[in-house]
């Protein structure tokens, strides 16, 4: 079967699996959702609950919760972070949170600040709540 025209000019929310690199703002972090079960998931080529192949792009909210955050020291010349963000619509994305890495915790509400690290390519984030200080 031939199709016309190009596959990366369809618009975003098609069943071709593909991101589409345009978005509809800068700011906004493509996933995939599987046609058969509902799934939300990240750059995935198959449904990792029921292995369907047929995959709708949508567009996030861009808010989620911090699930685990580590700080990394090897290839960078100061300390930085590494999270995974539980995103509202139900899929885990690995990104970057702005701010000190010791004052990141589980469960910090976030919302993507840039749509990506323009070094490591990864989404970058930024906290809603004001960090939890002891009290001076």
């Amino acid at each position: 079967m031939y199709h016309s025209g190009s596959v990366t000019q369809q618009a975003a929310g098609s069943a071709t699996g593909l991101l589409d690199p345009r978005g509809q703002g800068s700011e906004a972090i493509l996933y995939q959702r599987c046609t058969w079960c509902g799934t939300a998931m990240y750059h995935r080529l198959l449904c990792p609950v029921c292995r369907g192949s047929e995959l709708r792009t949508e567009r996030a909210e861009g808010t989620g919760t911090v699930r685990h955050s580590t700080v990394v020291h090897r290839n960078t010349p100061a300390a930085r972070n590494v999270s995974m963000i539980e995103m509202a619509e139900g899929f885990v994305v690995r990104g970057r949170v702005m701010g000190p890495p010791i004052g990141i915790h589980s469960g910090d509400r976030v919302r993507l600040s840039t749509a990506k690290d323009p070094v490591r390519g990864e989404p970058v984030f930024q906290l809603l709540d004001e960090p939890y200080r002891a009290w001076s």
